[in-house]
């Protein structure tokens, strides 16, 4: 038998294709669909890192070893996300971002182009960190953090 156009609709994946993490949870709470991941074919992942449903790793992304990566996250083009770190749900890596080992990002945490994270840090959820910023302390739920060294500033 045939599949019928909508046969095939209801048998594909869905991604939430929109940058603003906050709108991006809004609306996957109102899919009744399952959804799927995309992994772009130039990006490096270690096999024993896991990438959850509805997240999106962009062209010349690393994830590397034990790496585990939330629903719906963006890794976004040429981002670095090194060993044993551990990204929340509704996460975005802007491009060109740097993950160093160990680090924990919470959920819905946008982290700006370029910007850096040294080894071991935290961040807590809901955070902004600046495009080009180096974050080389713990960062709590909801801050703001920009510059070189990064200095929340809200």
């Amino acid at each position: 038998m045939e599949a019928t156009p909508l046969t095939c609709l209801e048998e594909a994946s869905a991604i939430i294709a929109i940058g603003d993490n906050q709108l991006r949870k809004t609306i996957a709470k109102t899919i009744d669909h399952s959804f799927g991941k995309l992994i772009h074919s130039t990006s490096v992942i270690d096999r024993l890192s896991s990438i959850d449903v509805g997240s999106v790793v962009m062209h010349n992304a690393v994830i590397q070893r034990n790496t585990k990566i939330g629903k719906h996250c963006i890794i976004n083009t040429s981002s670095n996300v090194d060993h044993d770190c551990v990204i929340g749900d509704f996460v975005h890596l802007a491009p060109n971002t740097t993950v160093c080992g160990g680090v924990t990002i919470g959920s819905g945490t946008l982290v700006g182009a370029a910007a850096v994270i040294i080894p071991q840090i935290s961040i807590g959820s809901n955070v902004i960190i600046g495009a080009g910023a180096v974050i080389n302390k713990d960062v709590p739920d909801g801050a703001t953090v920009v510059g070189n060294p990064g200095k929340i500033v809200n």
